[in-house]
């Protein structure tokens, strides 16, 4: 009778090991589906407009605004002013329909240790000519298994001005958005 009793404690006490588990996974997949999650997007549209146009009274020169592709918003729009590293610059950055990114930075009045900081691991592998404006290409020397947004660069020296665009995005969308901003540099 020992025997007999022992085995089936033993299979109960598996038995009831099996419940708890099947109890303690089935209790953890109802708080999952039944905790509301904010599925929304964390980064907010930002006003570039309004930031270039508040801008732009400090600015010692003009400020470069593209308009934005259908289904494109700015993530964030900065001046910076020559005091904070010897060179006024003003940064864009657009994302895309499908998470696409680019970027446009404005240096006014650059030296070349400025432009060396803006392009750091990269030499010119090109050139590309938009809008009769020859836009030299910058490639990164240091390959990521990520791509990164100064992986490519395209860079136009317009004056004693410069502009960057860059991001992660096809070539084709960087052309684009380079045209649009050589259409506002040709007309200022």
């Amino acid at each position: 009778m020992s025997d007999a009793a022992a085995q089936r404690r033993a299979r109960q006490t598996l038995i009831n090991l099996l419940l708890s588990l099947v109890a303690t996974v089935g209790v953890m997949v109802l708080l999952v589906l039944a905790v509301p999650r904010d599925d929304s997007n964390r980064v907010q549209p930002v006003d570039y407009k309004a930031v270039a146009t508040e801008a732009a009274k400090q600015a010692p020169g003009v400020l470069l605004v593209p308009t934005l592709p259908v289904d494109w918003y700015a993530n964030a729009a900065r001046y910076r002013s020559s005091a904070q590293d010897g060179v006024a610059n003003w940064y864009l950055g657009f994302v895309g329909p499908n998470n696409e990114f680019l970027a446009m930075t404005q240096g006014i009045d650059v030296n070349s240790t400025w432009t060396q900081l803006m392009l750091e691991s990269s030499k010119q592998t090109g050139e590309v000519i938009i809008q009769d404006q020859t836009w030299r290409v910058f490639e990164n020397v240091r390959k990521s298994s990520l791509p990164k947004s100064k992986d490519y660069m395209m860079v136009l020296d317009y004056g004693k001005n410069s502009v960057f665009v860059y991001g992660v995005a096809t070539k084709q969308q960087l052309e684009d958005f380079a045209l649009s901003i050589a259409l506002l540099i040709s007309d200022n």
